[in-house]
């Protein structure tokens, strides 16, 4: 049987880095470096674990940053209001 290699979620993991959340971005961008590398050692169920941590830390950089960045919009709305009072 021929395991088919998981997709590193490479890209995902960069532009969550660069776009979103940097700390998290990271994670994800070291877990998608990991992918090929245990492929090529057919280690298949540590490429495919290393491969899910990638998605997972790259949707929870996304996630993160939009929460942060909607808490800034908040607090600037909230401190512009508070200076024309």
């Amino acid at each position: 049987m021929v395991n088919s290699r998981p997709d590193n979620y490479l890209v995902w993991a960069i532009l969550s880095t660069v776009l979103c959340c940097l700390p998290f971005g990271i994670v994800s961008i070291v877990y998608a470096a990991k992918v090929n590398g245990l492929y090529a050692a057919k280690q298949y169920d540590e490429a495919e674990t290393a491969s899910k941590n990638a998605k997972k830390w790259a949707i929870i950089a996304a996630v993160s940053g939009v929460v942060i960045d909607i808490i800034y919009i908040i607090f600037a709305l909230l401190g512009t209001a508070a200076v024309s009072a």
